[in-house]
């Protein structure tokens, strides 16, 4: 599966260095860290973005019962490395019927986050209001991490971010009633310090919501 670059604010096509500019160009948003192709799930995807990574790529591990790893995508470029990755999980949800969890790791200002939970962005702004108690915590490679409920998003998610080793870390679930997952207290590894046992991660099908945000 493979396609172009793209905004990772708009999906808008983008163009490459050339003469004129040393880095991608957005005709809306300017200069961009290029969104690449979504993977489909497979352990050798997931190595490709891991590789790339300059910053965490989140996963739940182990992923909750039933649950399986369902796409991965990665804003960068050869020179720049993965400035924001993306990685979706999908299973049983806490009510019934399918949920899906997208877990974004990004640097200030690329926009993928913001993107993917249906909000202005690049960054979640007014959205987030950490004058309240957080709504939900992970542990994020070994440390208790606060997310706060993000308001203004789309009726058919729930959206969570919040801070993790000095980077966004945004949660999005669908449907927005299996948000509930995220009270679980969840365990998230960054795959770049994870070892072989990934090796034995159990892929599904590509998930819709990372092709299409």
């Amino acid at each position: 599966m493979r396609g172009e670059p793209s905004c990772p604010k708009c999906g808008g096509r983008v163009r490459a260095p050339g003469l004129f500019a040393d880095s991608w160009q957005c005709d809306v948003h300017g200069t961009v860290h290029p969104l690449q192709p979504v993977l489909p799930p497979s352990v050798e995807a997931l190595s490709v973005v891991v590789h790339r990574a300059q910053v965490p790529v989140w996963m739940p591990w182990p992923l909750p019962v039933g649950w399986l790893f369902t796409g991965a995508a990665f804003a960068g470029d050869d020179r720049s490395g993965g400035r924001a990755t993306a990685v979706a999980c999908s299973g049983p949800g806490p009510l019934g019927g399918i949920g899906e969890l997208l877990l974004i790791a990004e640097e200030l200002g690329v926009g993928l986050g913001a993107r993917y939970a249906g909000i202005d962005g690049p960054d979640p702004g007014p959205s987030l209001n950490v004058e309240k108690p957080p709504q939900a915590k992970v542990l994020a490679a070994g440390r208790p991490t606060p997310l706060w409920h993000v308001s203004g998003t789309p009726d058919d998610r729930a959206v969570f971010v919040g801070e993790a080793r000095g980077l966004w870390l945004w949660a999005i679930v669908w449907p927005e009633q299996s948000g509930m997952l995220m009270y679980d207290e969840l365990v998230l590894t960054d795959l770049r310090d994870a070892g072989a046992e990934v090796d034995l991660l159990p892929c599904g099908a590509l998930s819709p919501r990372i092709l299409e945000p």
